[in-house]
């Protein structure tokens, strides 16, 4: 092989890797301390975010609802009456399905419990602005009332039902004869009986009570032909007035029950959440909701 030959093809390109080498060298050589920097800010920038996360989170277990609770010793219950989900008895004291479900709650958690009426119409606006904790009452679980509050899993299902007067209904026997326009049927403001109403019983006349008790008093005094309300209290208010009233006992929807509880509380509902699994697996919610809703045996606590 001759020089030229030689300088050509094995020289030129060892020296031209040699160059190439020390170029990348005197790069890195340049860019070195940016990438030292770089590195360390990144380890900083870290550090300050975990401590964020970190501090954040604590802020966010110390403003839970079910963190509240615990340091107040205290669990404030929104309710409103329905029989025999709660009802006061003969010495003025609540009892009921729901008092059952709050007292139990409360105990496991190791704190009182308090209850606070509240008409169902304004039971949601009043858990908003913070008039107590936890809505236990009986509430449907419904996609218009999940985009203001979150609903625990359900702890007890429900279901429409109707109480009819037996002169002015006489002869009705399924949900479907009352969706006449000269049929005048009643219900609770608020509840989800209005929606079942409009769905089913779209032809009848429509009047709205805020609260129980008057609801059942028109149908007495013969100015409803029906009311329609979730099960048992038709029932159990055809039981209580037979001569007059009777019940179509069927349910024409099912519906699942749950807690409401303000929006954006991750702790408070999956500690909801855990503690009706908890109470459902040994059997005690069951035991519970037979107790109320199929024996008579607390009437005599309310008569």
């Amino acid at each position: 092989m001759t020089k030229a030959i030689f300088f050509r093809y094995a020289l030129c390109p060892m020296l031209y890797a040699l160059c190439e080498f020390r170029r990348k060298e005197m790069k890195m050589k340049i860019f070195r301390p940016f990438l030292q920097i770089l590195i360390t800010s990144t380890m900083v920038l870290s550090l300050i975010l975990s401590a964020s996360a970190g501090k954040l989170q604590k802020q966010l277990i110390a403003e839970s609802t079910i963190e509240t609770i615990s340091k107040r010793g205290l669990l404030r219950v929104g309710m409103s009456t329905f029989v025999p989900w709660a009802m006061k008895d003969k010495t003025g004291k609540f009892i009921g399905f729901e008092i059952d479900v709050a007292t139990r709650l409360a105990q496991d958690t190791g704190v009182e419990v308090e209850f606070v009426p509240t008409k169902w119409d304004g039971i949601i606006p009043a858990l908003l602005t913070g008039k107590f904790d936890v809505i236990i009452g009986g509430m449907t679980i419904r996609p218009d009332r999940n985009l203001k509050v979150n609903f625990t899993i359900p702890y007890d299902y429900s279901g429409q039902t109707i109480c009819a007067h037996r002169k002015l209904a006489a002869g009705f026997k399924k949900p479907e004869d009352f969706n006449r326009p000269d049929v005048t049927l009643g219900a609770r403001l608020g509840s989800t009986s209005v929606a079942a109403i409009k769905r089913v019983m779209p032809r009848a006349k429509l009047r709205l009570f805020p609260d129980e008790p008057q609801l059942y008093q028109e149908l007495l005094n013969g100015r409803l032909h029906g009311v329609v309300a979730s099960l048992p209290t038709p029932a159990y208010q055809a039981l209580k007035y037979p001569d007059t009233l009777f019940a179509i006992t069927e349910p024409f929807s099912r519906e699942l029950i749950g807690f409401a509880v303000r929006k954006g509380d991750f702790d408070t509902l999956n500690y909801f959440n855990n503690w009706i699994r908890s109470v459902e697996t040994e059997g005690w919610l069951m035991e519970r909701h037979n107790y109320w809703f199929n024996t008579r045996e607390w009437e005599s606590l309310v008569q």
